[in-house]
């Protein structure tokens, strides 16, 4: 059975510290590959614009394309509506029958699973895989598997913010990722 985890977001941008996350989480539970999976409308955000899809796509695989064992699914884009962790999980379930999915999430992400869609069912579909975050505690009762990655206290809101005030992005996002923004002019 193949082991595959599972990193959802807006990735508005995508960030080292997706990356560093996904390797670390793969190594540690031996993970046959991290799937990058952007939302459409993440139902837990209140956003006031969104990248629009085929940047945050480009971006997205700007980022990952040096490393083979990353891969980009769009599944949660192919659907209109607010993407549903549970909703995608069946779908991912029944596209790809022999294997097990682990959904990797920030400690944020942990305190707020109560407030998750079909959070009961989910938990039995797949597995949890907490990492994580400065300010943030994974304690939960819900089951989560807890991965030790290095503190990296990076997010795409503060990337986007940094940009605006007319900072840089670099050293906080793979280098690809830097050209696309600035030759776009994105988040100014």
């Amino acid at each position: 059975m193949k082991k595959i985890g599972i990193m959802g977001g807006t990735f508005d941008p995508p960030h080292l510290g997706h990356l560093l996350i996904a390797k670390d989480v793969q190594y540690a539970l031996s993970l046959d590959e991290v799937w990058f999976m952007p939302n459409h409308i993440p139902p837990h955000k209140q956003l006031k614009s969104l990248t629009n899809t085929e940047l945050r796509i480009e971006m997205l695989e700007a980022a990952i394309q040096n490393q083979p064992s990353f891969r980009l699914e769009t599944i949660e884009l192919e659907r209109e509506g607010p993407s549903y962790t549970y909703d995608t999980i069946i779908l991912l379930k029944e596209r790809h029958k022999n294997t097990e999915f682990y959904f990797i999430i920030g400690a944020d992400m942990v305190e707020y699973l109560p407030k998750w869609h079909r959070i009961k069912e989910l938990v039995e579909q797949v597995n949890f895989i907490g990492v994580k975050r400065p300010g943030y505690s994974i304690t939960t009762n819900f089951p989560i598997i807890e991965v030790e990655t290095p503190q990296f206290d990076v997010s795409s809101t503060m990337i986007r913010k940094r940009v605006k005030e007319g900072m840089t992005a670099q050293f906080l996002v793979p280098e690809q990722v830097q050209r696309i923004i600035e030759e776009k002019n994105l988040y100014e």
